[in-house]
């Protein structure tokens, strides 16, 4: 899933700020570094979000009776490909 540049930062700013409003939350950074890491985290989750969804379509492009994208089959078996991809990612 792609998110502009500009969406990231505003995202970032977003989580700054509210972890900034969260009881006993203290920053030991400056808040533009840790916004900073906050980008840096989202970019890493988009991309291994990208590399999990091109990884599930291949493996259902790889069928021998292809299966339409959007139908109810396909749906299923895409999501239950990308959630065990995510499984096995987050081992």
């Amino acid at each position: 899933m792609g998110l502009s540049r500009g969406k990231i930062n505003h995202l970032s700013q977003l989580i700054v700020d509210g972890l900034e409003n969260v009881p006993g939350v203290m920053f030991y950074e400056d808040d533009n570094d840790i916004r900073l890491e906050v980008v840096r985290a989202l970019n890493e989750a988009l991309k291994v979000e990208d590399e999990i969804d091109a990884f599930v379509r291949k493996k259902l492009n790889s069928y021998a009776k292809p299966l339409p994208e959007g139908s109810r089959e396909w749906d299923v078996l895409y999501d239950k490909f990308y959630d065990e991809e995510v499984d096995k990612r987050l081992v």
